[in-house]
């Protein structure tokens, strides 16, 4: 092998494990994303859970003018 095959070799191999961990970024950033979503869908039932328990009408003639 000449020198510049090696080196070719040498930057196709750093450009592929740039490509990978680029990958697993991604893929570890949509994992983060889907259980913050979860969380708040969660949160979310847990809030309509407890106005489920308030009397029809609350809340409906708040003066909030100041």
């Amino acid at each position: 092998m000449d020198t510049s095959a090696i080196a070719s070799a040498a930057i196709g191999l750093q450009a592929s494990q740039l490509q990978m961990a680029a990958a697993a970024k991604m893929v570890k950033m949509g994992a983060e994303q889907e259980a913050n979503i979860a969380k708040m869908v969660e949160a979310a039932a847990d809030n309509a859970n407890r106005l489920a328990n308030v009397a029809a009408g609350v809340g409906t003639a708040l003066d909030i003018t100041a």
